[in-house]
């Protein structure tokens, strides 16, 4: 087989295990036989870095400083360089702007912006609208992984419509059903009881995934389901925030705190509704893979979401920080097996027609080609 020719670089903040970082490895390990792939951390390593270079990829830390590193492009540029990079994917904003900026110390390569959810809350910053139009060259692409996050960087960043196309986050779809035994397994790990009904909320434990409100939910439904169990998967700076919140209002025998774990879609099949609580989210990668699993969907309904999860469809929606309406939607789901049965398979429909890794991956592909000037040209500002 022919070796790839060219070099894509995968720009992050860190490659902690988050939705843009998976996808990122995602992207090398699928398509490692078309094209070259290096990645660059902002930040720092995380556990999923170390994971990539174990598996061979070129992993390197730029180290950036706090507040505006000017420094930081000249070491980016410098590291593009070893690496020989043709073309370079930024996933977020931060790491768009160093990219940006560090090309004009390397041969300015094309950029490829991918942007995976907006901040809380969001904004137009009239200085930053103006250095996007600056920056953004012509070979440029960026992309939106839903129409949600589309809107807010035609709105919010100036970008101009027709540059922007929406590619729809993607999981590889499992062929079967979780056996009763994948059950049994995921609900030792989880250390809940058979009895039990489970919620599981897989987020790092960040201010925007809004796990107070999960705690609460929780909360609100304890005295008229005392068998509901809520187990957090995921790690991040709320970590003592959070306990400190199941310590005070006395749920610690209901919640289960997992930590990172790199097999969470495995735990899905021992989990009764998958919980998200997020007070800004892009195209949630763990709804993806709950909805693949059949498995019924209680979220909030911010940023895309929406575009995930159908309302009384595949799953119950209900406005940020709301806990008492998230809550009445558990209660009815822990009420009622047949919804449940209903909506878990019309999200696995769901997913099948519209959320598949497949789906995605060839999009990126046949956008990555035609920005090397290797393949077929893309429609622009399309729907993907």
């Amino acid at each position: 087989m022919k070796p790839p020719t060219y070099t894509v670089a995968e720009l992050t903040h860190t490659l902690h295990v988050g939705g843009a970082e998976v996808l990122a490895a995602r992207f090398a390990r699928a398509l490692r036989g078309q094209f070259r792939f290096a990645f660059f951390c902002l930040d720092d390593l995380g556990p999923l870095g170390e994971q990539l270079r174990e598996e061979g990829f070129p992993v390197e830390v730029i180290g950036r400083r706090e507040g505006i590193d000017l420094r930081c492009p000249w070491r980016l540029a410098r590291a593009l360089r070893r690496h020989n990079v043709d073309l370079i994917h930024a996933h977020q904003y931060t790491p768009f702007f160093y990219g940006v900026t560090a090309r004009f110390l390397y041969r300015r390569p094309p950029m490829l912006f991918t942007e995976h959810g907006r901040a809380f809350p969001d904004y137009p910053r009239p200085k930053r609208k103006l250095a996007n139009r600056v920056l953004l060259g012509r070979r440029d692409r960026v992309v939106a992984v839903g129409e949600a996050v589309r809107r807010a960087l035609i709105v919010n960043e100036g970008i101009p419509a027709p540059r922007i196309d929406v590619i729809y986050n993607g999981i590889a779809v499992p062929a079967d059903a979780p056996s009763a035994d994948d059950r049994a397994a995921a609900r030792r790990e989880m250390d809940v009881e058979d009895g039990d009904f489970v919620l599981l909320q897989v987020a790092r434990l960040d201010a925007l995934k809004d796990h107070a409100t999960a705690v609460r939910t929780l909360e609100a439904v304890a005295n008229r389901r005392p068998d509901v169990r809520l187990v957090l998967v995921g790690e991040g700076p709320e970590l003592s925030r959070i306990q400190r919140l199941v310590h005070e209002r006395g749920l610690e025998p209901r919640v289960r705190f997992l930590g990172l774990r790199t097999d969470a879609a495995r735990l899905l099949a021992g989990a009764d509704v998958a919980l998200l609580t997020s007070v800004s989210e892009g195209i949630p990668l763990t709804l993806l893979e709950a909805m693949a699993r059949r498995l019924p969907v209680v979220s909030t309904d911010v940023g895309g979401v929406a575009e995930v999860v159908e309302d009384g469809v595949t799953g119950l929606l209900a406005p940020s920080g709301d806990a008492e309406a998230l809550a009445s939607h558990v209660l009815r789901l822990a009420e009622d097996g047949d919804l449940r049965r209903r909506l878990g398979e019309a999200g696995r429909r769901r997913a099948e027609a519209r959320f598949t890794e497949e789906r995605m991956m060839a999009e990126y592909v046949a956008l990555f080609r035609e920005m090397l000037g290797a393949g077929t040209t893309r429609e622009r500002g399309g729907t993907g």
